[in-house]
């Protein structure tokens, strides 16, 4: 499901904005990691050295936002700095894809209500502003499809060595929209594609191969292909057939 909360909360639920960000904060921490350093070093794929930004409007993000987005990044894995809401994702002629989660940014500003200001002017005082925060979901590009080229992530590509020549010979040869990226593994029969994170993200090479001709296996089955039942949800007979079908 999208999470999509767009609506501003005042009170105790901006208490609680406040707990949220302190809270992943501190479970970086205690992690081992340091949110406002960039540890790209690590086995996902490298992100570029840079503030994270708008896709949209070009704006970079500032203040708490920026270890927020950061801290993203590093979890996930994505290639790039570049985040959308919902609604620019459409607007740009894209769309998120089923089944990704957004990472929670804040904006904070002031306002002057419509009565202050009537007090102010009848009284000659200064109008006092309330200040607010307001908290909004974005998603990363490289959860995004249909993108502009100019605002679609695309994944450099894994190091030489470590992929079998082979297995990527044999990848190249099926003609299926084979992709790199995230941190997730899977295939999109409504749009004919299979997805693996990148090779440099496993403990052990022949995992990345696994996953990948695992994924490739599900992608036969589509009307395209050998037309095979690819409706069944988790947990039903037919999931758990194809799933089979998978592992031969």
């Amino acid at each position: 499901m999208f999470r999509n909360d767009r609506n501003g909360r005042a009170g105790s639920g901006r208490t609680n904005l406040y707990d949220d960000i302190t809270s992943k904060i501190i479970a970086e921490l205690e992690a081992g990691r340091f949110p406002w350093v960039q540890p790209w070093g690590s086995a996902s794929v490298k992100a570029p050295l840079a503030m994270p930004r708008n896709a949209a409007t070009g704006r970079h993000y500032s203040g708490i936002n920026v270890l927020i987005l950061w801290g993203a990044v590093i979890q996930h894995g994505f290639p790039g700095q570049s985040w959308l809401t919902f609604r620019q994702a459409l607007s740009l002629g894209g769309n998120v894809r089923r089944g990704e989660h957004g990472t929670t940014v804040v904006y904070a500003d002031r306002f002057t209500p419509e009565d202050e200001k009537r007090r102010a002017r009848e009284t000659g005082e200064e109008a006092a502003a309330i200040p607010f925060l307001k908290r909004f979901t974005v998603f990363n590009a490289a959860q995004c499809d249909g993108l502009p080229e100019d605002v679609a992530i695309v994944a450099p590509p894994p190091p030489p060595g470590l992929i079998e020549p082979r297995v990527e010979t044999l990848i190249r040869a099926t003609g299926i929209d084979f992709r790199i990226g995230g941190d997730r593994a899977f295939y999109v029969p409504a749009h004919d594609f299979v997805q693996v994170p990148p090779p440099q993200a496993y403990f052990e090479p022949i995992n990345w191969h696994r996953t990948a001709l695992h994924e490739l296996g599900h992608a036969t089955g589509h009307a395209s292909r050998l037309g095979r039942d690819l409706t069944g949800g988790f947990g039903s007979k037919k999931y758990a057939f194809e799933e089979l079908v998978a592992l031969s």
